[in-house]
């Protein structure tokens, strides 16, 4: 009998609808994603701040008017307007205040849309690897249904060549019986994985902002390259391109501005200078300019044990923590990549095998099949055959998707795209 060859993990165009490449799949996930629009929107906000620094240093503008009356109001002939009695004035003011701590407020301004940059960026690509690991499983579970099927298609076969020999008389109702039997098996097995299969691609179309309902078949291919890397190669060349570690990096840095900042302001001398003119009774017209000039010498800040000064010691405090957990950071990356590349090493090791499990499931499958025709073996020990060439297949998938998601987890972890990291460290195998 031949066995249908097994397939490349990827999906034909079996279901109606448009093509969904893995590209679309992204373009539309970013696009419709409400969790990244909300960091697109902290993003803006700090762009805003960051062109604008200048209002750091912009003065306090202030205008004013008043109008005023004087009337009696129990004596002579009661509320009376007197329109001599009425004074009008206008303001114009302006303060500005400046201390040394302003230069690192600018600097943590600038500093705070680099890092909600960062954090808009590093959403995103959590985001493309989330829905690249979806696509790629919605894949190898289409796949399985198309194993599935030929497992089905196999059994419906022999029932029918079992039927045919029973009329004849050549074998026993038990083995039809049993034939039927494979054929529910085989039947169920398929209906459960068309039913997960289903919910799966509902749940896929929602993440893209699709409705649960559209229909869509998705075009593309899992190709692995084995993997070989030195994990210390790679830790000295990527490490340092770790979003989390670079927002590490700047945290320190805005906690250091942040400490210049309130040492200057509690301790250095702050100037204020304000301007203010008024107008008053026009007929006739007085007007006035008054100028003020201040310099504030902060005292308390230099006194052990004070309010201000335990601030300023909590500041320091936080720079060191977040050295700490720049460290610690740092750590966990080192034993992650470590891993990764383990795993990976171990995990080819694994589709090999499976591989292997699948060409002697299959051959196994052809001998055993003939041999029931031959009538040497019963038909308990071709059904097991036909889910050993079943359970091979699957296993196999599942080590050819576990092993792609691997790499996925292994690039992101180096912040390098999946297929950089295969063009670089991929060889044939």
């Amino acid at each position: 009998m031949c066995i249908l060859p097994f397939r490349p993990l990827c999906v034909a165009a079996t279901e109606t609808g448009p093509a969904l490449s893995l590209d679309q799949a992204l373009a539309l996930a970013l696009e419709n994603n409400l969790s990244l629009k909300k960091n697109l929107i902290d993003l803006s906000g700090a762009e805003y701040s960051a062109n604008r620094v200048w209002s750091e240093v912009f003065p306090g503008i202030s205008a004013s008017t008043s109008v005023g009356f004087a009337s009696p109001l129990f004596s002579g002939d009661g509320f009376v307007l007197d329109d001599k009695a009425l004074n009008y004035s206008v303001g114009f003011g302006l303060d500005l205040r400046l201390n040394t701590g302003i230069p690192y407020s600018i600097k943590n301004i600038k500093l705070a849309y680099q890092i909600n940059l960062l954090r808009y960026e590093d959403a995103r690509n959590q985001l493309e690897i989330q829905i690249t690991k979806k696509f790629f499983s919605l894949i190898a579970e289409r796949n399985n249904l198309d194993y599935l099927e030929d497992i089905l298609s196999l059994a419906q076969t022999q029932l029918e060549r079992n039927e045919i020999s029973f009329r004849n008389g050549l074998i026993r109702e038990m083995v039809v019986l049993q034939s039927r039997l494979g054929v529910e098996n085989a039947r169920y097995n398929l209906s459960i994985a068309r039913s997960n299969y289903a919910n799966s691609m509902r749940e896929f179309l929602v993440m893209l902002g699709m409705h649960q309902d559209e229909n869509a078949f998705l075009a593309g291919e899992i190709s692995n390259n084995r993997i070989e890397a030195d994990p210390d190669a790679l830790i000295r060349e990527y490490l340092p391109r770790r979003p989390d570690i670079i927002g590490r990096r700047q945290e320190i840095e805005r906690l250091e501005y942040a400490q210049k900042q309130s040492t200057l302001s509690s301790r250095a001398p702050s100037l204020s200078l304000s301007m203010n003119w008024g107008s008053s009774n026009f007929d006739p017209f007085r007007d006035s300019l008054t100028g003020r000039a201040a310099l504030s010498i902060p005292v308390d800040s230099w006194i052990p044990g004070t309010k201000t000064s335990q601030t300023l010691r909590n500041a320091n405090n936080s720079v060191e923590k977040a050295k700490l957990d720049l460290q610690i950071a740092e750590d966990a990356a080192k034993t992650q990549i470590r891993s990764l590349t383990v795993s990976l090493r171990n995990s080819w090791e694994s589709v090999e095998i499976a591989r292997l499990s699948m060409g002697i499931a299959e051959r196994n499958y052809q001998m055993t099949e003939l041999a029931f025709r031959n009538g040497t073996v019963e038909s308990l020990v071709l059904e097991d055959a036909r889910n050993n060439l079943a359970n091979a297949r699957q296993r196999l998938l599942q080590g050819e998707l576990a092993y792609f998601n691997l790499t996925l987890d292994l690039s992101a972890a180096l912040n390098i795209e999946w297929k950089e990291l295969a063009a670089i460290y991929g060889v044939s195998g």
